[in-house]
């Protein structure tokens, strides 16, 4: 093949160009994004059950529709939150690969099963599903900086203006409003409603019958008198708009002609339809808003798409509206690709001067640095046909990548300028007697590290999505390499090298080359004289190898695990806690305080605050509040004190000196989709059926002996069962005996305490929600009630105090539920210097010795990645040795020879765990990528040796001669290629900015790795190639011996 192209230069140059401009046609279409497709599918759904509590909720919504959805097809998990607020939601998560649209529609189905046991109320709000993650991609606010506008109108303003147009955006999964909806409130005042005999029933049939939206028909519609010549449609004012005319409404006649209408025993205004959550942007009243993607979205895309949508809406303001960015994650993704292109070309540039310090030849140099790029570009014509993106993953292995496919073309070019050096041949024949030489190591080369990625392609789950984006683009650039190795760089090394000549080079660059080349020579000489002192060593070369392998398990032990390491993403969340059954006002006033102090740190950019609202729990809750926190570019904070750890910390301590709340301040999970907020997630069951009461026991117990443990640094949970609360307990027998229903007591005491939605009006082209409720005085604390009446049978009006009895208790403000069992959230981080795989085994034993009969436990999020992920490694790296074994013993025809070159893999594995170690980085996905390319990679070096040696043991010398030999010779190959490749990967080991923890993981492993794999690896390499053709030939002699000889 190789001497095909070396006599076809033109041939080799057209195909190469083919494949590079295959390549960048593809490179200008692919999509970009963080990641691959890595958040699991998840369905949404949502329902109100107004004025219901959190167990009311979870009694009658909750267990009946999760009793239905509860193992429908493909499903890993569900979690739900019923809250006091009468909001319930459920998300259920699909394993990767499932559809989410069939997903979404099986989901539906199912709740269409439940619809006949579910309350009526709850049908009337609706029930709505939707496919969207859990995690906010962009956080965004609508402020009024002169208070020109109230929150109110800039909530309702960004709905109809704008969310209405997200939600048409590709890849927008649901857009999350911090704040209400208009509705039409009618405050109704009891004292007066009782004055005159009117009862909350009456006041909501007389809305229902006058607001009502009514068809009035057509005049002189078909069939008509045949003298009818015009048709006109008729129209009736069925349904109110205004203020005014919802005031006009009457109530009743009285008997002297006089009507009672709605404003003479209520307040009518345009208010809210809730009062359940603020929003402050910088201090500011203001409007929030948050982006959900959907789990098969491109973040890139949709965020771009999202703020192009917002910025046209933002021409259209009336004056004195903004709009600001607080969260926008595809901020870290464009920086952390900006970060890895950076180092892309610096890696390139590091392999540049490496090349050239060995080859002394600016041709000789051009050569590889012109056949990299065909691979590298090459490679994305292969991402088209595979669905991949250009991402993280994929940009991490062009990275890696420079330094493996500079190996072919360097391993072409040192044979070429070995044989014009050292035979005198001119440049064509010294290619086509160096292609002779190494088109077996090239394509074994090739072959091997196939061998080693191909496998783990095909793994399924997050971790898997992770290897084969890796797996393949590395796999697929070292077969372009090899192609390019065997037709391009023979061409060129053929048309462009010429003869060898001492005398190339003069001045200080000539004078460096010749010491530099008088010293190497030096090198190989005392390393082939070392090397026969120990090659014939086996036993010292077996104990050697046993060594090795016990620092790796020693090693591995000791470098603590982790799923992925923890990102400086440009923003934080903060969690604000007051006790339970305090006011929305007093959280108000609490998370001001907070967020203004947060605002005074350097290198805050913006913060907005969501009161009201509890980011762990997903809920609405009085005492809650969410604190968004903006950094600046990371360009900006390159100081240490300004990054996300410091200022999380700064935070802490400010929520130390507020005694009236408490205060989290946490990092987001570094993977989309895995869950709120970073650290460890574990769900804590009850799947006794016990009482909530119980399960907070339980729940306090299991944390206090987690805090004891030095691997658990934080570990909480926001379940409370003991916020205040009351239980009325009505009196059957006295409402019987009056002729009260009691069912007019329940609805009394919804409609006046808790809100009743009577039906709907139409403003803004869009239709509300029409509620009447109490006037605030009449239900600011339980002595209220007596201000509230029933009407008897008789007619006579009875307050409602004399029919109930109140009865302090406490109670949960949310329930959770998890896979139709009752659960609670346990969150928290690890302690310094432990990773969350420690902290995952601490909690796991603290579960053993702590938790009940009946009482379980499931981790959730990333944890549950992370557990699933240490349990595929083993597989990963076995199957991989395992084909790397099979292929070494196809290309060789043997069965032994395959052994030489992989009992040279620990070294490398020995020397990732070894500079993770000292660096004190963990053990996580991108470490263990590394570690499977650090097997391919100490099996190149292994058969740059094994095969020239075996090449001269094949025609009869002494496998130790052949060994000493081979070493000698590719010394100076396997220093260029490995240096190169170290070199090159430099810049991720020690890379900063956005995304650098990530880099530096992979960086570290392999550079690590490689440096060890190479220094051990050219004295063992050799033994062990000795070793493992002395056993072969004792045992050819046994087998020799042993078999008769047919007499003569």
């Amino acid at each position: 093949m190789a001497r095909f192209f070396i006599n076809r230069p033109v041939f080799a140059i057209v195909l190469s160009i083919i494949i590079t401009l295959a390549g960048l046609i593809s490179a200008v279409n692919l999509p970009i994004a963080q990641y691959p497709q890595i958040t699991p599918p998840t369905i949404s759904v949502r329902a109100a059950y107004p004025g219901a509590n959190s167990e009311v909720i979870d009694q009658t919504v909750a267990q009946v529709i999760e009793q239905q959805v509860n193992g429908v097809d493909n499903m890993v998990s569900m979690s739900s939150t019923s809250s006091d607020s009468g909001s319930y939601s459920l998300n259920v998560k699909f394993e990767l690969g499932t559809d989410p649209d069939m997903a979404s529609v099986q989901v539906q189905n199912r709740i269409a099963q439940a619809n006949s046991s579910l309350p009526q109320s709850v049908l009337n709000a609706g029930i709505t599903t939707k496919k969207s993650a859990q995690d906010m991609a962009m956080v965004f606010t609508l402020t009024s900086k002169n208070g020109q506008y109230d929150s109110n109108f800039l909530k309702n303003y960004g709905s109809i203006y704008i969310v209405e147009d997200l939600k048409r955006v590709k890849g927008v999964g649901d857009v999350m409003e911090f704040g209400s909806d208009y509705s039409m409130r009618i405050w109704l005042r009891p004292d007066k409603m009782a004055q005159l005999g009117i009862t909350a029933s009456e006041v909501a049939s007389a809305i229902n019958k006058q607001n009502i939206q009514a068809p009035a028909g057509t005049i002189g519609q078909s069939p008509s008198p045949a003298e009818q010549e015009f048709q006109y449609s008729a129209r009736v004012k069925g349904r109110l708009t205004e203020v005014s005319e919802f005031e006009e409404i009457i109530i009743r006649s009285q008997p002297d002609g006089s009507v009672v209408r709605i404003r003479d025993i209520a307040t009518v205004n345009l208010g809210s339809k809730d009062y359940n959550v603020d929003a402050y942007n910088n201090g500011i009243t203001s409007a929030g808003f948050a982006i959900q993607l959907s789990s098969d979205a491109n973040a890139l895309e949709t965020i771009g798409n999202v703020k192009q949508v917002i910025a046209e809406a933002a021409k259209r303001f009336p004056p004195d509206m903004d709009y600001k960015v607080i969260v926008d994650n595809t901020k870290f993704v464009q920086a952390s690709l900006t970060e890895v292109a950076k180092t892309f070309a610096e890696a390139l540039l590091l392999v540049l001067v490496v090349v050239f310090l060995f080859l002394q030849s600016w041709r000789a140099t051009l050569i590889p640095m012109l056949a990299v790029p065909v691979s590298l570009i090459g490679t994305f014509g292969a991402f088209v046909a595979l669905d991949f993106s250009i991402n993280t993953l994929t940009m991490f292995a062009m990275v890696l990548a420079i330094g493996l496919v500079v190996d072919d073309a360097i391993v072409v070019i040192e044979a070429v300028e070995q044989n014009m050096r050292a035979h005198g041949l001119s440049p064509l024949d010294a290619t086509k007697r160096a292609m002779e030489e190494v088109s077996g190591p090239v394509v074994a080369i090739a072959f091997v590290l196939a061998s080693v990625f191909i496998p783990v392609a095909f793994f399924g789950g997050t971790m898997g999505v992770l290897y084969k984006q890796f797996a393949l683009t590395i796999a697929i650039s070292m077969a372009l390499s090899a192609i390019v190795a065997l037709s391009l760089t023979p061409a060129l090394c053929a048309l462009m090298l010429k003869p060898h000549n001492p005398d190339a080079h003069s001045g200080w660059l000539g004078r460096f080359f010749d010491k530099f080349n008088i010293w190497f020579d030096q090198t190989v000489e005392r390393y082939g004289f070392s090397l026969g002192k120990i090659v014939t060593r086996g036993r010292l070369c077996a104990a050697s190898v046993v060594l090795v392998l016990v620092f790796c398990v020693v090693l591995a032990n000791r470098v603590p695990s982790s799923f992925v390491p923890n990102e400086d993403q440009g923003y934080f969340l903060s969690l604000v806690s007051l006790p339970e059954a305090a006011s929305l006002n007093r959280t108000n006033a609490a998370a001001l305080k907070l967020e203004e102090q947060i605002r005074s740190q350097s290198g805050v950019e913006n913060s907005m605050a969501i009161v009201g609202f509890d980011m762990l729990d997903g809920a609405m809750k009085p005492n809650s509040a969410t604190i968004f926190t903006g950094l600046a570019s990371w360009e900006e904070r390159k100081a240490p004190e300004l990054a996300v750890d410091k200022q999380i910390q700064s935070v802490f301590q400010k929520g130390a000196h507020l005694p009236e709340a408490t205060v989290l301040a946490l990092n987001p999970p570094a993977l989309p989709g895995m869950g709120s907020v970073g650290g460890f997630t574990m769900m804590l069951e009850d799947r006794s059926g016990g009482s909530l009461e119980a399960l907070d026991n339980v729940s306090k117990q299991f944390l206090a002996a987690a805090r004891q443990r030095p691997e658990i640094g934080m570990a909480y949970s926001t379940f409370k069962a003991n916020t205040p609360g009351f239980r009325f307990n009505v009196d059957r027998d006295k409402a019987e005996k009056l002729g009260i229903p009691v069912n007019d007591v329940f609805s009394t005491l919804q409609t006046f305490l808790g809100g009743l939605q009577v039906n709907d009006f139409n403003r803004f082209g869009r239709t509300f929600k029409v509620i009447m409720q109490a006037e605030p005085k009449y239900r600011n604390d339980i002595e209220s009630t007596r201000n509230l009446f029933l009407k008897s049978s008789n007619g006579t009006m009875v307050p409602l105090n004399t029919l109930i009895i109140p009865e302090p208790l406490n109670a949960a403000a949310t329930i959770k539920r998890f896979n139709a069992v009752r659960a609670l959230q346990i969150n928290g981080q690890p302690a310094p210097g432990y990773s969350s795989g420690q902290a995952i085994a601490a909690l796991e034993e603290v579960a053993k010795q702590v938790l009940p009969t009946g009482y379980t436990y499931t981790w959730d999020g990333q944890s549950r990645e992370e557990k699933v992920s240490g349990g595929r490694a083993p597989i990963v790296f076995g199957l991989a040795l395992l084909f790397v074994f099979l292929c070494l013993a196809a290309l060789y025809e043997s069965w032994s020879i395959p052994f030489a070159v992989l009992l040279s893999v620990p070294t490398g594995i020995l020397g990732a765990f070894l500079f993770q170690y000292v660096r004190g980085l963990e053990n996580s996905v991108y470490m263990q990528i590394g570690l499977v390319m650090l097997i391919g990679l100490a099996a190149k070096n292994a058969i740059l040796i094994v095969e020239f040696a075996k090449v001269r043991t094949d025609k009869g010398m002494h496998p130790v001669q052949a060994a000493i030999e081979a070493s000698k010779l590719r010394l100076r190959p396997i220093i260029m290629t490995s240096l190169a490749f170290i070199i090159g990967c430099l810049p991720l080991m020690f890379a900063s900015g956005a995304g650098a923890a990530s880099r530096n993981a992979m960086g570290t492993a392999v550079v690590g790795g490689m440096t060890i794999a190479t220094v051990l690896g050219l004295f063992l390499i050799p033994c062990l190639f000795v070793m493992v053709e002395m056993v072969k030939d004792k045992l050819s002699r046994k087998k020799s011996v042993s078999v008769p000889q047919n007499p003569a």
